[in-house]
């Protein structure tokens, strides 16, 4: 078995996972990428539509010029790196074993990892959709690779399972080769993705959407031949009497993701209920050393947020290696992080007592959307710490607040923090 010893390893050769080992390999650290995947790039080399890099380089690019740009730094840094390289382990102690063609079962000693493997598509076991099991049922994501990457049509006629920004994205892309989609169905009342790909993708295309309304039943069993589409109550029961067919040879599914955390969990790491591991303010995760970023972590909905994470990520790396490794220096008290009122989840989980004098960046997303809205945050003795004016909130768009709790004078012994997205009393608040 080969043997190699470094100070960091990413998991992860994507946005994420590049962006952090750059930030370590510009602090003259040793570090190494480990890719499962044939390339770097991850996800983003088949988003070929525009929209990336506002907020990294104030520039509208596609995915893969996007992500090209660190790919050419990585490079430019002799970075280390391997590919189809899959992590099977990662120890309590943070050695890592993978497995590749070239090399077998390797062996890799760290004194920091940072996990960036990114997240999955729901399928359709997940949903339980009714029917058989013929040809044309695939994921959005299956779908954009097959277009964008692979040069291949799964179908001709669509009708797409969710308006999660995926879906909506193959939806405008399967209109330009002149396939038709039939529908886009949401089971929620409202659009699941950003309100831009809605209008951009489907209102510019007339592509319907039909809300409250979802898939229950598959025709077809060598071949999809199409799908019974049923109206939903407030609970997501069928209404009986609903039902409408829709003839399609192709239904897509972009029902959701799903933070890859497999490996997180059997290293021993605590996993919170969104799916993603518990992180501090410095997005450590429970086991010391071990670091996590970008969709691995949350489902982030610009790969420019994913970017900034994965960048402080390492550079909380770099500074557990230089100031904490080795140093047995135990964590403080740590205050909780609470979803409270319409919030669906909140990072960091905790947030460690020694470091309120550091910023802390808050990220969030709201469990329906709503407006005229006030963002609050609140200790464990139900006194107001900051709050912040919003005009909306929809849950497909991730809210960030970065917040010097040491300003606002908190108590020094409060155990939480909960954050909060309730309807906006008539008071004067600054306008957000």
């Amino acid at each position: 078995m080969k043997k190699y010893s470094v100070d960091v390893a990413v998991i992860g050769g994507g946005s994420a996972g590049l962006a952090a080992a750059i930030v370590v390999k510009k602090s003259n650290l040793n570090v190494l990428i480990l890719e499962r995947d044939k390339e770097l790039g991850g996800i983003t080399l088949q988003c070929i539509h525009n929209g990336f890099g506002l907020h990294e380089f104030e520039e509208e690019l596609t995915g893969p010029e996007y992500v090209q740009r660190f790919i050419n730094q990585a490079i430019e840094l002799d970075l280390a790196y391997k590919l189809d390289t899959m992590v099977i382990e990662i120890t309590s102690d943070k050695v890592i074993y993978a497995v590749n063609n070239k090399e077998g079962l390797i062996e890799i000693k760290t004194k920091a990892i940072i996990l960036a493997m990114g997240c999955r598509e729901k399928t359709r076991g997940a949903i339980n959709i009714p029917g058989f099991r013929p040809a044309g049922i695939y994921t959005a994501g299956q779908a954009q690779r097959f277009v964008n990457i692979e040069g291949y049509l799964p179908g001709r006629s669509y009708v797409i399972l969710g308006s999660g920004d995926i879906g909506m994205i193959i939806a405008r892309r399967l209109t330009w080769e002149g396939c038709q989609v039939k529908a886009v169905v949401e089971i929620q009342p409202y659009v699941s993705g950003l309100i831009r790909n809605e209008v951009q993708c489907l209102e510019d295309y007339g592509i319907p959407l039909i809300t409250s309304y979802t898939v229950t039943k598959i025709h077809g069993k060598d071949r999809v031949q199409g799908v019974t589409i049923s109206k939903v109550d407030r609970n997501f029961d069928r209404v009986i009497g609903s039902e409408k067919f829709i003839e399609c040879d192709t239904l897509l599914l972009s029902v959701g993701l799903i933070p890859e955390n497999e490996l997180t969990r059997e290293a021993g790491a605590e996993i919170s209920e969104m799916g993603g591991p518990v992180v501090d303010n410095n997005l450590e995760t429970t086991m010391e050393g071990v670091f996590a970023c970008g969709n691995v972590l949350q489902v982030h909905d610009l790969v420019d947020l994913v970017t900034a994470e994965a960048k402080r990520a390492g550079l909380n790396a770099v500074d557990y290696i230089k100031n904490r490794y080795d140093k047995k220096i135990e964590r403080k008290e740590i205050i909780n992080c609470i979803a409270g009122e319409n919030v669906n989840y909140v990072k960091p989980d905790l947030i460690n007592q020694s470091d309120l004098s550091k910023d802390v960046i808050f990220t969030f997303r709201v469990k329906r959307p709503d407006r005229r809205l006030l963002i609050q945050f609140k200790d464990d003795k139900n006194r107001i710490i900051y709050k912040r004016k919003r005009s909306y909130v929809i849950p497909s768009e991730m809210l960030e607040i970065k917040l010097n709790l040491n300003e606002f004078n908190i108590d020094s012994n409060i155990k939480s923090i909960e954050i909060e997205v309730i309807p906006r009393p008539e008071v004067l608040i600054e306008e957000d």
